[in-house]
């Protein structure tokens, strides 16, 4: 097999456009969260989703710890939350979350998802969390945050 360059893989998944969530989940220690693209649809019946956490973030911790987790994807305007929870602290931001069911999430997100996490899989460098979807929340009308080639962008008008 041909060795492949992990910075010209990650540059490449780049090219794919994606939306931008940030998964969240509270431990004893309080609430956490950080900004993902890694996430998507497993199965409708039983409603299950993923998550792909590096075996280096802090998170993977945390979602081991609370056993759930919540995803809010986030809607056009909210790039500077985005950034916030990837790590460009923000200390505008002091209270960024709102509790539903005892999950932290981001207000005003287009979507939210909670889920219990039902199997871990371990995939080279990163831990897949397939949650069991026990909630969500929809706004029909917001416009999707969008990553593509590392910046940030909205759907075209």
């Amino acid at each position: 097999m041909p060795d492949i360059d992990p910075r010209d893989l990650r540059d490449a998944c780049g090219s794919f456009a994606t939306g931008v969530t940030v998964i969240s989940t509270a431990t004893d220690e309080g609430d956490h969260g950080m900004t993902a693209n890694a996430f998507m649809s497993v199965s409708l019946d039983p409603p299950l989703i993923s998550i792909s956490l590096d075996h280096g973030s802090k998170m993977l911790a945390k979602v081991r710890a609370s056993h759930r987790y919540a995803v809010s994807v986030l809607g056009d305007g909210m790039e500077g939350l985005a950034l916030h929870f990837a790590g460009k602290f923000d200390p505008t931001m002091t209270d960024p979350f709102v509790h539903i069911d005892g999950l932290p999430v981001v207000p005003g997100a287009s979507t939210v998802f909670l889920t219990d996490v039902v199997q871990e899989v371990e995939a080279g460098d990163h831990t897949l969390f397939i949650g069991h979807v026990t909630h969500i929340e929809r706004n029909r009308d917001a416009l999707p945050l969008l990553f593509h080639g590392g910046r940030f962008a909205g759907l075209a008008s």
